[in-house]
C-alpha cells in the first residue's frame, strides 16, 4: 500500500503542532498551579500522536536521532499518562507527572528547533549542517527554559480535588 507522503507529513506537522500548543497551555498552567483537565488530555493525545505518526508515516531506512527522540518519547509518556490517571498525582507521582509532561514537551520543541534549522532559509544559512553555533545557541536556550520550567512547575503545581467525569 503506498503513502502519499506529502499528505502524511502535513498530517504529522499539524498534529506536533497542536502537542506544542496544548503542551504551552499545560505548561502555563504548572505555572500557574492550574491544573487543566481538557488540555492535558489533548496535550498527552496529541504528543503521543506526534511520536507514533513520526514513526509510522516515514520510511525508515537506518536509525536516526528523531527515530530515537519517538522512543524515548513514547516512554516519558508513558510515565506522565501513568501519573496522571493511574495513579491521579498521588504522592511521588505528581513530580513525575510534571517532569515526564515537561520532558515530553521539550523533546517536541526540540525537534521544532531542529526543523526550524532545516527548513527555513534565514536559519538554514546560520546553520546549515546544524554543528554551528547559532543552532546550539538556540537549543541550549530551550534546554535552559524547559529545565526551569520543571522546576517552577514542580514547586508551584499542586493537586486539586478530581472530577471524576473528566477523567
Amino acid at each position: 500500500m503506498d503513502f502519499d507522503v506529502p499528505i502524511l507529513t502535513t498530517v504529522h506537522v499539524v498534529i506536533s503542532l497542536a502537542a506544542i500548543a496544548s503542551g504551552a497551555v499545560i505548561a502555563y498552567g504548572f505555572i500557574a498551579a492550574k491544573r487543566l483537565d481538557l488540555w492535558t488530555a489533548v496535550f498527552l493525545a496529541t504528543t503521543v500522536l506526534t511520536s507514533v505518526t513520526g514513526l509510522i508515516f516515514f520510511p525508515i531506512e537506518r536509525f536516526t536521532p528523531g527515530i530515537g527522540i519517538g522512543i524515548i518519547s513514547l516512554i516519558v509518556l508513558a510515565v506522565a499518562i501513568l501519573a496522571r490517571y493511574h495513579y491521579r498525582l498521588a504522592g511521588r507521582w505528581r513530580a513525575a507527572y510534571i517532569i515526564s509532561s515537561v520532558a515530553a514537551f521539550y523533546f517536541n520543541v526540540f525537534v521544532l528547533v531542529a526543523q526550524l534549522f532545516q527548513k527555513v532559509s534565514a536559519l538554514k544559512a546560520l546553520a546549515p549542517t546544524q554543528s554551528e553555533p547559532p543552532f546550539a545557541v538556540a537549543q541550549l536556550f530551550v534546554v535552559v527554559a524547559f529545565i526551569a520550567l520543571g522546576v517552577v512547575g514542580t514547586k508551584r503545581f499542586r493537586v486539586e480535588p478530581t472530577n471524576p467525569q473528566l477523567v
